[in-house]
């Protein structure tokens, strides 16, 4: 039983992030989010750049999801011959 306990502390071990690996990727989460990136000279704890960092993700996730209604709509108001339609076709198309 100590065999099998001792050899999985070795493998969670192994597996684990240092302080320094988190505090680095707090640090590069810190300087993606532009809530925080204004903020730059103040100490910021982890706890709030995780808390911005979700914010801006659904923040996101709500600006795509309301310019994809918004390309609907205009999709929808347009003839499938325009010029306007085959814009959007070639912009959405890259």
């Amino acid at each position: 039983m100590s065999s099998r306990r001792s050899s999985r502390s070795r493998q969670s071990g192994s597996s684990r992030i240092s302080d320094d690996q988190i505090s680095d990727l707090v640090t590069k989460l810190q300087h993606l989010i532009p809530e925080l990136r204004r903020r730059r000279s103040d100490k910021v704890s982890a706890s709030k750049v995780l808390q911005e960092t979700c914010n801006y993700i659904r923040n996101l996730h709500r600006e795509v999801d309301d310019l994809s209604d918004r390309l609907s709509e205009l999709l929808a108001s347009t003839d499938d011959d325009s010029a306007e339609a085959a814009i959007i076709r070639s912009l959405l198309n890259y």
